[in-house]
């Protein structure tokens, strides 16, 4: 099965993911945008409309969709528009873009017990999308923690 996530930098929400029990395999990329295969040079002008994101395949008798989703909203600040961290601009914003029907009843329904528990100080401003076609990155981003050593 497959899911995509868009945390911020994509280095760092790829390399958690590439670590997750059950996920089969990951690819960087952008998504949402106006612009067919983008470059990382274009999305970063925060002109394309395309958010970085992972693209995930995952067994799903090993780990469910709720489950990637909890590493999802552990992992990255979703109260916070167009930026996480030190990264700004809409590429960096939070998303989640389902494939199908139940992967969007299950992220909303994850979103509004995270909203309504208070989890957060602030509202999760995370957008929950259709998935459009997603562009894989250059390779020179694909594994990018690993080849740096990391």
């Amino acid at each position: 099965m497959k899911a995509t996530f868009g945390a911020g930098c994509f280095w760092h929400v790829e390399d958690l993911l590439s670590k997750t029990k059950g996920v089969t395999s990951t690819a960087v990329g952008y998504i949402g945008g106006q612009l067919p295969n983008p470059t990382y040079e274009e999305v970063c002008t925060d002109q394309t409309g395309h958010a970085e994101a992972v693209e995930v395949e995952f067994n799903p008798d090993e780990i469910s969709y709720q489950e990637l989703l909890d590493v999802f909203w552990k992992n990255h600040n979703p109260t916070t528009l167009n930026r996480q961290g030190p990264d700004v601009g809409n590429q960096y914003r939070s998303a989640i873009f389902y494939h199908d029907e139940q992967q969007k009843e299950i992220a909303e329904k994850s979103k509004e017990s995270l909203d309504s528990s208070k989890a957060f100080d602030d509202p999760i401003v995370t957008q929950i999308v259709p998935a459009p076609e997603f562009y894989k990155a250059e390779d020179y981003h694909q594994k990018y923690f690993k080849k740096q050593g990391f």
